[in-house]
């Protein structure tokens, strides 16, 4: 790796292992104090490595600096006498002889006890997401803006609301009871999942695929599969779903990163690895009694890597225990593509003219490609509908290669 490279992939990997760790010592108060002190410590790397160049261990010399940063704002500042001391007193009698654990185990730990407290109930869930981002990601407020097609002003003002909602419910940094647990793993999986899919589905204008949000939802997901009290047949199913959809990533996308439907996809791209590795933590998620919504949305991705007959009729059947479990329209809208796929276009057209979702690009998308060869008046109409009401580029560029195409350009 570059010189030039090295800090920025530090701080990716490693900012989020250190404010974890300070947080937990800090409290939940105090998590902005964490991210300065790390902050802190990476421009401090940033000037004193310009200057004098890379230590012989890098990762080693952010850990000492982290670490007597926060002594050194433990021992000036009033926090410790006043709110931090009586927590810990019982460890150590004097400030310089605060142990400050960043093994891996530790840091390891303690990113999980911070998943669990980001992802309580009080939190909004767009908080949630956005904090997860900061803290157990490492993202700049930037690229956080940038995920959520906002500024920073609105992501700093919500990032600000999300903790000050930690703050006000007293939120404690530590792994849940097994009871606990049980009740608040579904908001965890919630998180992880949005955050997927804002990397997987990515509306940003210049990005179909946003790998570094995935990768990071699938890393904070196998944290969870680690720990022997959070590993649980709904989180392997989600991990097996990331799995499934990370197998195809390089198929999405074709050397323009021009999007390329499913229909059109290079299967010799396909990962088969991460296929292995989606069926392994599907059968993993079949043990239990409860089918959630993820080992349906696994299982409908399995058989997408899939072309086994009869593919299409399985997929249609787990759509339909999939609605029934859990209703959502964009679940519906994908249902009819299965239906067309088992049924033909006119069947698919009458359900998904149903939904009436007007003011959702994929639902006239959708049915722009149902009326093609059945009725191109209308199926441009729809794309035209769908051209309007789109944000990606990729999809702009997408539906006016569609709309050409019916015109015979």
């Amino acid at each position: 790796m570059q010189e030039k490279d090295l800090i920025p992939h530090l701080y990716r990997t490693e900012f989020r292992k250190i404010t974890a760790v300070l947080s937990k010592l800090f409290g939940i108060a105090h998590i902005e104090v964490a991210e300065d002190i790390v902050g802190d410590t990476f421009l401090l790397a940033a000037e004193t490595w310009g200057l004098k160049g890379l230590p012989n261990n890098p990762t080693a010399w952010l850990y000492t600096v982290a670490k007597n940063k926060a002594k050194d704002f433990l021992k000036r500042d009033a926090l410790f006498t006043q709110k931090i001391s009586a927590e810990i007193k019982h460890s150590t009698a004097e400030t310089h002889e605060i142990e400050i654990d960043l093994s891996g185990k530790n840091m390891q730990d303690s990113q999980l006890q911070m998943m669990f407290a980001i992802c309580h109930p009080g939190i909004p869930p767009e908080a949630q997401i956005g904090l997860s981002l900061r803290i157990l990601c490492g993202f700049g407020i930037d690229e956080i803006a940038d995920a959520f097609l906002s500024n920073k002003e609105t992501i700093n003002k919500r990032l600000f609301r999300g903790r000050e909602k930690l703050k006000e419910l007293n939120v404690k940094i530590e792994l849940p009871l097994e009871a606990e647990i049980n009740k608040r793993i579904h908001n965890v999986l919630t998180t992880l999942y949005l955050l997927f899919n804002e990397g997987y589905y990515s509306t940003t204008r210049d990005k179909v695929l946003r790998k570094d949000l995935c990768l990071e939802a699938m890393r904070l997901t196998y944290m969870l599969i680690e720990n022997e009290s959070t590993n649980k047949p709904g989180v392997n199913a989600l991990l097996s779903l990331m799995c499934f959809h990370a197998s195809r990533f390089d198929a999405r996308t074709n050397p323009k990163g021009e999007l390329v439907l499913y229909d059109e996809q290079d299967t010799s791209l396909w990962n088969h690895e991460l296929i292995a590795k989606g069926e392994y933590y599907l059968n993993k998620a079949a043990t239990g009694d409860e089918i959630s919504k993820y080992h349906l949305e696994a299982a409908i991705a399995y058989w997408h890597t899939n072309n086994d007959q009869p593919k299409w009729e399985k997929i249609l059947q787990l759509y339909n225990k999939l609605l029934i479990i859990e209703y959502s329209p964009i679940a519906a809208l994908n249902r009819t593509y299965a239906l067309s796929k088992v049924y033909g276009k006119e069947m698919a057209i009458d359900e998904a003219e149903k939904l009436s979702l007007n003011k959702n690009h994929l639902y006239h998308t959708l049915l722009g490609d149902l009326y093609s060869t059945i009725d191109d008046v209308k199926a441009i109409q729809h794309l035209e509908s769908a051209l309007k009401l789109t944000r990606s580029s990729a999809d702009k560029k997408l539906i006016s290669n569609k709309i050409k195409k019916l015109c015979g350009q």
